[in-house]
């Protein structure tokens, strides 16, 4: 008669991801968001990982939690390990014979900069599915599901990173709007709309450019940088355009460039990849890049 004694069992797979992203990104809360679950459900997990190892990793705080001592010297195994994990995952993926390409970019530039140019992507590539999501700040490419990722970095490109246009800023309008502004101070008595993203857009620029005398421009917010765009060609007000972004539109005459002072931000629109890369998205890559 075989003898098949219970063998002890370990912590849930789930319950290490949820202590090695709150140990890496400072809390719960920024943990769930990177998870998509909830707060709570990343504290259970942890309470679950610590009844089972019979000490807490985490100090609870009315500010938030911090890491024990033995939670600080474990947590960097458990993210090279995840680092590990997802590395492989990456080479099954990429030795597949896949046709689909993830693309996660930035709202605007999904938008205004990558939608454009889509469709002579999929002529060029009938074989592969292009999909896209817009993200607000730029995923781990090699724990995330994704091929491709498109965002302003101000870091030196990587191995991984195609640097494919400098991020530059100027004032533009629509044709109707441009006919009433012959000054910088001009724009005081004209709306001047701002992205969410970039709030801090008209300050850079106005500094370079009159940088002894502040001027202070007003107009409404919008959460979009295609919406902005939008009420900027309808004649809503004045936008700080990205070069890139806005070229298009100014060679079709929808807007107009105000000034030639053009502000260098210090960004550049980064294409970044996986690794390895894999035959179908190498063909997406250096077309985009193109």
């Amino acid at each position: 008669m075989s003898i098949q004694p219970p063998r002890p069992r370990g912590p849930s797979l789930n319950a290490l991801r949820a202590f090695e992203a709150s140990a890496r990104l400072g809390g719960f809360t920024a943990a769930a968001e990177e998870l998509n679950v909830t707060p709570g459900a990343v504290a259970q997990q942890i309470k679950n990982l610590e009844d089972w190892l019979g000490e807490p990793l985490f100090q609870r705080t009315s500010q938030g939690v911090r890491l024990t001592a033995l939670g600080e010297a474990t947590a960097g195994r458990f993210s090279d390990a995840f680092d590990q994990l997802g590395e492989a995952v990456g080479h099954l993926r990429a030795r597949a014979s896949t046709a689909q390409i993830s693309v996660a970019a930035l709202p605007s530039l999904a938008q205004c900069w990558l939608m454009p140019r889509l469709p002579a992507l999929r002529r060029a590539l009938p074989d592969l599915v292009i999909s896209v999501t817009a993200l607000e700040k730029p995923p781990n490419l090699i724990r995330e599901a994704f091929d491709v990722s498109l965002f302003f970095s101000e870091a030196a490109p990587g191995a991984d990173e195609i640097r494919i246009a400098e991020d530059r800023i100027y004032p533009v309008c629509a044709p109707e709007i441009a006919a009433s502004v012959s000054s910088v101070d001009d724009l005081t008595q004209i709306p001047c709309l701002r992205d969410g993203h970039w709030q801090a857009d008209w300050q850079v620029w106005l500094r370079r450019v009159m940088p002894d005398r502040p001027v202070a421009v007003t107009g409404p917010q919008y959460s979009l940088y295609s919406m902005a765009l939008d009420a900027a060609r309808s004649g809503g007000g004045v936008l700080m355009g990205h070069d890139c972004l806005v070229t298009p539109l100014i060679e079709r005459g929808e807007l107009v460039r105000l000034f030639d002072l053009t502000v260098p931000t210090g960004r550049w629109l980064t294409l970044r990849t996986t690794r390895p890369v894999h035959p179908a998205l190498k063909r997406f890559v250096d077309l985009l890049a193109s």
